[in-house]
Formats: C-alpha cells, sequence, structure tokens
C-alpha cells in the first residue's frame, strides 16, 4: 500500500500530495503524513515553497467523521495545522474538487489559495450538530472577516470560487491543472520575494461591532433553529476570534467543539450520517448482484404523485412516459409539472432551457403498450387494491422481459398486487413521498419474490433520482406509514379528550416535528387515511374512538386544505391553518356521546404518547424483520416524515430517553389509558430490562449477520 502523503521536489518548489482514495479525509495517517512531509521540509534550504496539492477526486474533503466516536488520535488537526502554518517559506494550497470543514480549515492555514473554477467550499459543520473545530472558527473570522465567517458556517452551504474571491478566502482561481498553477505561482511569490502570510496573524475584520453582531444572529437562531445548541456554540466561538488572541481563542474552540461533539445533537447528526452509509448492506444481496440498466421509465397516473415521479427521472435525464386513462387527467397532469418546473426558474433554481429540456423529456399517452420499451414502470394511482391489481395485469401484458414493475402503495400488499402477474420476481414497492419531486426519502419494499438484482436496482435507482433509498419488507404500511399510525391515533385521541387540534400540533412542532400531524392531514387530504381505513375495517380494533376525529372532518366534507377547511381553517388570503371553533366543538360534542374523560393531556402528555406510541411500534417492526436496521426507522422519518434530525430519528431518540423510561412510560398509559393500544412491544421490554439500547441491538444482529 502506498503512502498517503508524499512529497518531491519541482525546482525550487517542494510539491506536498495527498493521495488517500476515495476522497481524501483528513484521517489519522494523512495527518501523520503530512507531519512528516513539512518536519522533513523544515530548514532545507534547496525548499523556497510549498504546495499542498491532492490527487484524485478532490482536495481535502474534510475530517474523519469515525474519530469523533473513537478519539482524535495524534497527531492532531492543531498540531498538523500549526506546522503547515509555521513554515518559514510561502505555503500554497492547491483547491479544486469540493474542500469542506477540515479541508477548508486545513486550506487557511496555508498562506495562499490557488482554486480551480468547479471547486465548492464550505464549512459544513452545523449541519452535523458540531463547529468547526480545527481552527475554522478563529482563522476564518481573521481571513475573510466577521459577519462572512458567520454566514458562511451558520448556513453550512458552501461557496463557488467566485463567491469565495469575493470575500477574499480564495486569492486566485484557474481553468486547468491547479496543482501546476500552483507551482507556477509559488515560483512567482518567491521571485517577488513574498514570504509566509498567516491567517492568525490577521485581525478579525468588524471586530469592533462583534458583540452586536452576535447578539442579532442569536436571535435569530433562536427563531429559526429551537431545541438546537450547536448555532449558540458556534455564536461563542467565533465572538471568541473577536475578542481573544489567536492562542486564547483556539483553547476557547477546543473547549466548545468537546462540549457539542458529545452532545445529543451532535452524536444524531453523526448517527443518520453513519445509518445512511449503512443503507444498501441486505441481507442475501452479495457484491456480485448487479444492477439491471434503466434507460427508459413509465409512470402509470399523472396525479401529483405519478407528476412527481415523472419529474424526478426527467431530472435525472432519463426519458418518460406517462400513462393517464383519461387525457384531462393527462392534460392537467402536464400542466403543474410545467407549472412546478417554472416556480423553479422564477425561484433561479433552474434555468428555462434545462426546464424545456426535461419536460420535453416526459411524453403523455393514454396507450399502455406506449410502456412496452420502459425498463421501469412506477405505478402511481391512489390507493384501491382491485384498481392497482388492474393495471399491473395490463403492465405483465404490455411490459417487455425483465423490465421492473413498481408500485407506489404506501399501505397495501404488494404480494397481492404481485401475485396478479406472470412475473413476481420483477415487482417492488417504490414508495415515494409527496411532493416526490422534493422529498429525498424512497422505501423500497422487498417482497416474497422479488428477485435481488430488482432491489439492487432499486437501490441504484434512488441514488440516481438522488433520494435516500431504505429498503423494508411488505406489511400495512412498511415502515413509515405502519408506525404514523399509532402517532396518529394518539394525537386524534388527545382531540377528543379536549386538546385543541393547535394544542396537539403545536407539541408535536415544539418538539421538533416539521409539521404537527393533524396540519399534515389537513395538507394531504383528510380522506386519503380515512379511504385506507374503511378497505381495512375488518382489521381494525372495535373502539368507536378510533379516528373518529377523522371520520367526523370527513362526514361534513371538510377534507383539509383543499376544501378550505379540516382540523383548521383555510380561509385567510395566504391560507394559513387557523383554529376552527366549530371544529372544536363538534370534537367535544362527540367526545361527550362517546363518553370519552376531558383531560385536557399537557403538551409533554401530547410528545409522549405520540413518540412513545411511534417508537413501540418500531420496536415490533425491529422483531419482525419488516426494517433490516433500528437507524433505517431512523432514516424513513428524518428523511420523509419530518422527524427532527438533530433529535436522530424515534429509535434513536428513545435510547437518548433510555428504554427503561420509555417502557415505564408505556406501562402507566396501560394503566391510565385503553390498555388495548398500550401493550409493550416485546423487543423493547426486553431491551429495557437488560439495560440496552437500540444501537446495542442493531450492533449485536450485525456482528451475528456477519458471521453467518
Amino acid at each position: 500500500m502506498s503512502e498517503p502523503v508524499t512529497h518531491a521536489m519541482n525546482g525550487e518548489i517542494a510539491v506536498v500530495t495527498v493521495d488517500s482514495p476515495p476522497v481524501n479525509t483528513l484521517a489519522r495517517e494523512v495527518r501523520a503524513g503530512l507531519k512528516t512531509s513539512f518536519e522533513a521540509l523544515r530548514g532545507d534550504p534547496a525548499v523556497k515553497a510549498i504546495v499542498l496539492a491532492c490527487a484524485g477526486r478532490t482536495f481535502l474533503s474534510g475530517g474523519d467523521m469515525r474519530e469523533f466516536e473513537t478519539g482524535i488520535l495524534e497527531p492532531g488537526y492543531h498540531e498538523v495545522l500549526r506546522l503547515i502554518e509555521d513554515s518559514a517559506v510561502p505555503v500554497v494550497a492547491a483547491l479544486y474538487g469540493s474542500v469542506m470543514g477540515g479541508g477548508l480549515e486545513t486550506a487557511i492555514a496555508c498562506h495562499y489559495r490557488i482554486a480551480h473554477k468547479g471547486t465548492r467550499l464550505g464549512l459544513p459543520e452545523i449541519t452535523l450538530g458540531i463547529i468547526p473545530g480545527a481552527g475554522g472558527t478563529q482563522r476564518m473570522p481573521r481571513l475573510i472577516g466577521l459577519e462572512p465567517t458567520l454566514d458562511m458556517a451558520l448556513s453550512g452551504k458552501p461557496l463557488s470560487v467566485a463567491d469565495a474571491q469575493k470575500v477574499g478566502l480564495v486569492d486566485k482561481s484557474v481553468d486547468d491543472d491547479v496543482t501546476a498553477a500552483a507551482v507556477a505561482w509559488a515560483r512567482e511569490l518567491v521571485a517577488a520575494g513574498k514570504g509566509p502570510r498567516r491567517t492568525r496573524e490577521m485581525t478579525v475584520a468588524g471586530a469592533e461591532r462583534a458583540a452586536e453582531v452576535i447578539a442579532a444572529r442569536r436571535a435569530a437562531a433562536a427563531k429559526g433553529f429551537k431545541n438546537r445548541n450547536s448555532y449558540n456554540v458556534l455564536l461563542d466561538a467565533v465572538l471568541a476570534a473577536a475578542e481573544l488572541p489567536f492562542d486564547q481563542g483556539i483553547a476557547r474552540e477546543r473547549e466548545l467543539s468537546s462540549q457539542v461533539e458529545r452532545a445529543v445533537e451532535g452524536r444524531a447528526y453523526r448517527h443518520l450520517f453513519f445509518a445512511e452509509r449503512e443503507l444498501r448492506k441486505i441481507p442475501g444481496l452479495t457484491a456480485d448482484v448487479a444492477s439491471r440498466k434503466i434507460a427508459r421509465v413509465g409512470v402509470v397516473g399523472a396525479g401529483t404523485m405519478g407528476g412527481g415521479i415523472s419529474m424526478c427521472f426527467a431530472n435525472a435525464g432519463i426519458p418518460v412516459t406517462l400513462v393517464d386513462a383519461k387525457p384531462e387527467a393527462l392534460d392537467r397532469g402536464l400542466a403543474t409539472i410545467r407549472k412546478n418546473y417554472e416556480r423553479s426558474v422564477t425561484r433561479g433554481s433552474l434555468d428555462a432551457p434545462t426546464m424545456e429540456r426535461r419536460v420535453a423529456l416526459i411524453t403523455p399517452t393514454l396507450d399502455y403498450a406506449a410502456l412496452g420499451d420502459a425498463d421501469l414502470i412506477i405505478e402511481a394511482v391512489f390507493e384501491n387494491m382491485a384498481l392497482k391489481k388492474d393495471i399491473f395485469g395490463k403492465l405483465d401484458a404490455v411490459a417487455k422481459p425483465g423490465a421492473i414493475l413498481g408500485t407506489n402503495t404506501s399501505t397495501l400488499d404488494i404480494d397481492e398486487i404481485a401475485a396478479v402477474t406472470k412475473r413476481p420476481q420483477d415487482v417492488i414497492g417504490l414508495h415515494f413521498f409527496s411532493p416526490a419531486n422534493v422529498m429525498r426519502l424512497l422505501e423500497i419494499v422487498q417482497c416474497a419474490r422479488t428477485a435481488p438484482d430488482v432491489v439492487m436496482t432499486a437501490l441504484d435507482v434512488a441514488r440516481t433520482i438522488k433520494k435516500v433509498g431504505v429498503v423494508a419488507k411488505v406489511c400495512y404500511g412498511f415502515i413509515g406509514n405502519r408506525m404514523m399510525d399509532p402517532y396518529g391515533r394518539e394525537a386524534e385521541r388527545c382531540v377528543l379528550e379536549g386538546a385543541t387540534p393547535a394544542e396537539v400540533d403545536g407539541a408535536l412542532e415544539d418538539f421538533g416535528m416539521a409539521m404537527g400531524i393533524l396540519a399534515v392531514y389537513d395538507m394531504a387530504g383528510i380522506d386519503i387515511g380515512h379511504l385506507t381505513r374503511v378497505e381495512r375495517a375488518h382489521l381494525l380494533p372495535e373502539d368507536p374512538t378510533f379516528y373518529r376525529a377523522t371520520a367526523l372532518l370527513v362526514e361534513r366534507g371538510w377534507l383539509g386544505q383543499k376544501t378550505g377547511r379540516g382540523y383548521y381553517r383555510y380561509d385567510s388570503p395566504d391560507r394559513k391553518r387557523t383554529p376552527d371553533p366549530e371544529a372544536i366543538a363538534m370534537f367535544a360534542a362527540e367526545a361527550a356521546r362517546l363518553g370519552v374523560p376531558q383531560r385536557k393531556p399537557s403538551k409533554q402528555e401530547i410528545q409522549e404518547r405520540c413518540l412513545y406510541a411511534m417508537i413501540n411500534e418500531g420496536a415490533r417492526i425491529l422483531e419482525e424483520g419488516v426494517a433490516i436496521r433500528a437507524s433505517d426507522i431512523d432514516i424513513v422519518y428524518t428523511a420523509g416524515y419530518g422527524f427532527p434530525s438533530y433529535r436522530g430519528g424515534p429509535m434513536f431518540y428513545a435510547d437518548t430517553v433510555g428504554l427503561k423510561a420509555v417502557l415505564d412510560k408505556i406501562l402507566e398509559f396501560q394503566k391510565t389509558l385503553d390498555p388495548q393500544y398500550w401493550q409493550p412491544a416485546p423487543l423493547l421490554e426486553k431491551l429495557a430490562r437488560e439495560g440496552s439500547s437500540f444501537a446495542q441491538w442493531q450492533s449485536a444482529a450485525t456482528a451475528s449477520s456477519n458471521k453467518a
């Protein structure tokens, strides 16, 4: 194995090259190599300047996330970056690719920076619940000023080279070989007698207004980023750069950085980071399983979901044949697709020529036979088993051999759907989330007879269309909607017990949910879930209060936003939700008729009932093998259901609360509420009694699977 860091002379310029595939992370081996090279070059009279370069896909792309769990091994980041900055000869960083986090902190420890024009530079740590902890909060304000640093670090968004040059982060940009350009520039610097330009010796532009600026940013963060502490910690660290000498500022940054690294928020984000990298590890799916080629896609149903799914593939440059039974539905669907794209053009996130190219990739038709050349066909009609079976019978007749048949069903038994075809091995669930062209999650439902290469293809398709693909097995609602059922049940029951919809949703939104569940029902259409329950009536509990609030609204025709009222009214000019006294009175009257005690549950009780019911169902899903890993459930909920990422997903959150505390509360609800809904899942009970966690269970299950 070759050394990850080497150095060689190019005339009087030393070139230190990092080559540590796949993305040149600042792992311990790389830091050790940098230390060795810079120490070897120190004091060598033949060396007049140094270029720090990289080979492969990118300049140093960031730190090694694994070290947050294991501890940072020597040599540490600060030691290595100080060694680079202390160089007695100029050090030029040759930047290209994605220069993020620790990679950018390394670049600003160098004395000069030249970048390829396609480079992106950023400090994304805040998106992981941590702060730039390798000197970034101290050097960056000195290099580009207080407010530009805050803009970059608080947003976590990368800068283009043009924007980086405007703020002084990058000195020069080039179109061609950046390493060669860096060497040439280093020679110019030497010839001009330019020495080191140490960032730590600069003053912070805007330091005199630091207290005022930081206070304003803190107030804004309190509104937009509730329940998160990393923003305040980052502001504290940047304030230190304005108020303290460099070395004292570094000490303060290290102290603050260690706080957030071990806090729940930072651990939650790292949990999700690593969880996404486990998603493709599927039992029975070996490395030699190859994907099928997907060059053309068919979509059946031109409604909201079908249109959004079509956009996903058009965005990836894949042609789509869009089928619907009615010409007016096709016209309406295409008009909606165009309108969505036009909105992106108006916002500036898309240009008009690109929009036209994408729209042109979607071909409408009324004829199923037009799907004959599709490699993947996705059915996206409403939740009705008879209709879906009829469509799959038609698809079976027209689809070419080897074509994959996917269904966007959110709840139905896909094995039953697959059984109407002569190719059940080619059938899979592809559950997109609305709006499909925006939401990141794709639930991939592996049926009893789905072929391994179909699962692999689905995972690759998810990656192609920039979705997070999570594999589940067949059951009612799969992972997400199955767990949403008890969550929503408790929210609705709380309404019957005297909490207003605003109090229920407010409690859940205060916890961090992107939207309260009752507002979600209004947005999606209250009749959607209700019709599913009507179809499954024979499987539901014998309980007249079960989802009764929704049924009342459907009976009145109050179906949510599309009818102007549901749990809330939507009759203001901005169509924002407002309380509906008539609906609240209706719920109270029905509660009295059914003899529901008026408990007026508190915010804490609402949160615990909704969340613990969800977690309990998640434990059942794990036990049954519907989800492969607890972390898969967390990805489903953070990527598709608005669960706050800073809490790590429902199963991670349960671990932070402690499974014994969750179990104790469930047993308490068993006594004070309807016991049929509060039976602890055996896995939850077992782990709680053992003092274990879902994370430990997953680790043991993974180890056992690897041995097998």
